[in-house]
């Protein structure tokens, strides 16, 4: 288990924590888009799914390395990517995806990761990576 210490606190996180059933559901199992995320590190090659539209709950510890590898791929490919992240918007991988030009889905309320006893201790935003028409 992977885990990391948010700046400025002492608390303690964790990579574990799988996406919240009603999202992953709507993205994943019914619309039936990729999520790379869990396969990444058991060495599968995005080529494979370079069909699909993609979708990363990505390790919250690595968010600005799935942040660069989510615009590389959707320059290559050009597929929809959304990305469930925390909502904080001063750091530079938030900033990096409103220059690149996407859309913000912010979450109302706070997320329950499945394997949390509680909601999340942050707000949460879907990114929108639009597919090129």
């Amino acid at each position: 288990m992977r885990s990391y210490k948010q700046k400025c606190k002492n608390i303690k996180y964790s990579d574990d924590y799988a996406t919240p059933k009603d999202i992953y559901k709507y993205y994943v199992l019914d619309r039936l888009y990729y999520d790379p995320c869990p396969l990444f590190a058991k060495g599968f090659i995005f080529e494979q799914f370079s069909d699909w539209p993609v979708f990363l709950n990505p390790p919250y510890s690595d968010i600005t390395i799935w942040i660069d590898w989510a615009i590389e791929n959707h320059k290559r490919y050009g597929k929809h990517i959304v990305i469930l992240i925390p909502s904080r918007t001063d750091t530079k991988y938030f900033h990096k995806l409103l220059n690149y030009g996407v859309d913000l889905e912010f979450i109302k309320g706070r997320l329950k990761f499945n394997g949390m006893k509680t909601g999340a201790p942050f707000p949460s935003v879907l990114v929108h990576i639009k597919g090129i028409i």
